[in-house]
């Protein structure tokens, strides 16, 4: 088989080629097995990969453009935001289509909108539940003090489950560092994934965050993480904060920075923004 795929950085930051979050697309995964999926994006190894099939039927605002499916090289994901911003720009490009895409996924239907470079998701009304591990654990998790946690953790899920939590400074986000152990037992959410994003505010507008997960036994940090900017959202909902705009900065300590835009309208619906650029195409032969 001859498969043809294109290389993307999601939620760069300005012109530079080096930021943002990599992401893989195929661009049709027609006949594909879910062990061919999970093997492509195992060797290619990046965060995500995504594979593309061709949709049908209704969503809210309009017909489902493209089937989607997203694989870690670990396990597949039902939802995830670069992901959907990237496969979105993929999927425009391909059909010639205009601004507005619509992605079925396993965890719903999502509508993805550009302006220019910039793609925006609406994401899935939050659901969330309250953290029954102490403070004391979490900062502990993080290699921090507790006074290092500014106000209550939260688990929120709109789409995948991850534990958001405030921290009282920029200085307390960068001097975290996770512990693989720790991680697993105190970060570990309903659908068994160990992920933990942490968050201050930099200015009345301006976030900066950074999002831990386990794999293989190890801590990765995550550049640029849309589905956690998207629960980022869910907790201001969750807070009474509604009518809010926020730019998120991410992924500097890895040295990959990454740039995501939140707004939360006045109903709590949640929108994650960020630009897309095309770094690269290829054809994979197996």
């Amino acid at each position: 088989m001859n498969l043809s795929y294109r290389l993307l950085n999601v939620f760069t930051d300005g012109d530079n080629p080096f930021s943002g979050n990599p992401l893989c697309v195929f661009e049709d995964a027609t006949g594909l097995s879910d062990n061919d999926m999970q093997d492509l994006a195992r060797q290619l190894n990046l965060s995500e990969t995504t594979f593309i099939t061709p949709g049908s039927g209704k969503v809210s605002d309009g017909d489902v453009t493209a089937n989607v499916r997203i694989f870690t090289p670990n396990y597949e994901m039902p939802f995830a935001g670069h992901p959907t911003l990237g496969t979105a720009y993929v999927v425009r490009e391909l059909l010639g289509g205009g601004d507005a895409v619509a992605l079925r996924m396993p965890a719903g239907d999502i509508a993805v909108r550009s302006e220019g470079r910039t793609w925006t998701l609406q994401a899935n009304r939050p659901t969330t539940r309250p953290v029954d591990v102490s403070v004391e654990n979490l900062a502990r998790t993080l290699g921090l003090s507790p006074s290092s946690v500014a106000s209550q953790p939260l688990w929120v899920n709109v789409g995948v489950e991850q534990l958001v939590i405030p921290l009282r400074s920029a200085d307390d986000v960068r001097a975290a560092q996770a512990d693989p152990r720790l991680l697993c037992e105190f970060g570990t959410g309903a659908d068994g994934e160990s992920q933990m994003y942490i968050w201050t505010p930099t200015g009345s507008e301006s976030i900066e965050s950074r999002f831990f997960f386990t794999q293989n036994g190890s801590v990765i940090e995550d550049p640029a993480t849309g589905s956690a900017c998207a629960n980022l959202g869910g907790w201001f909902v969750a807070n009474g904060a509604l009518g809010i705009r926020r730019r998120i900065r991410q992924g500097s300590e890895i040295q990959r920075p990454s740039v995501l835009d939140l707004a939360v309208d006045g109903e709590g619906t949640i929108f994650v923004s960020g630009a897309v650029r095309e770094v690269g195409r290829g054809t994979f032969t197996f």
